[in-house]
């Protein structure tokens, strides 16, 4: 899974570094997004960054689904899985969903068979498709963004203020 390939980078332990709670992006961690779209998810600020970067062309729903589908992993509750697994499909797979993401009909419709009697596992393909959508396609083009050029600019320079704009 993603989050087993994250504890094998090789800065793990600087990205990991005060996850749960609110920390500066220093300049090390800062540039360490571009070594992975892993290392940009798992890291809060790179996160939120990525996530106005993909609003700003309107694609959203793909970082949306991914997070969506990653909570849904670790439901316990059959009751949640039932209900969680509903919402995702209204939100993102079922036609003229609100956030409906782009994937092949055929996950689409083998989502849509099983969606009455969903397991943990059921969104899995169409994860792994947005997944290699964010980052064949958004993620470099996120690397090549001036929002992410400043950013690094900043933080190189010595700039520790709080980073505003993307909280």
């Amino acid at each position: 899974t993603s989050y087993h390939r994250l504890h094998r980078e090789k800065n793990h332990n600087a990205i990991f570094k005060d996850r749960c709670c609110f920390h500066r992006s220093n300049a090390g961690e800062t540039m360490a997004w571009s070594e992975s779209v892993d290392t940009l998810l798992a890291n809060k600020d790179g996160l939120a960054a990525f996530r106005t970067f993909l609003k700003s062309e309107f694609s959203e729903e793909n970082v949306e689904f991914w997070l969506a589908c990653e909570d849904f992993k670790k439901t316990k509750s059959s009751t949640k899985i039932a209900s969680k697994a509903q919402r995702i499909y209204s939100d993102f797979i079922q036609a003229d969903a609100p956030k409906e993401i782009n994937i092949d009909i055929h996950t689409k419709t083998h989502i849509s068979r099983n969606i009455s009697e969903p397991t943990l596992s059921c969104f899995d393909d169409a994860q792994r498709l947005i997944y290699s959508l964010m980052a064949k396609d958004s993620f470099p083009r996120f690397l090549r963004s001036e929002a992410y050029k400043e950013l690094v600019k900043k933080q190189q320079n010595g700039n520790q203020k709080r980073w505003l704009p993307f909280l």
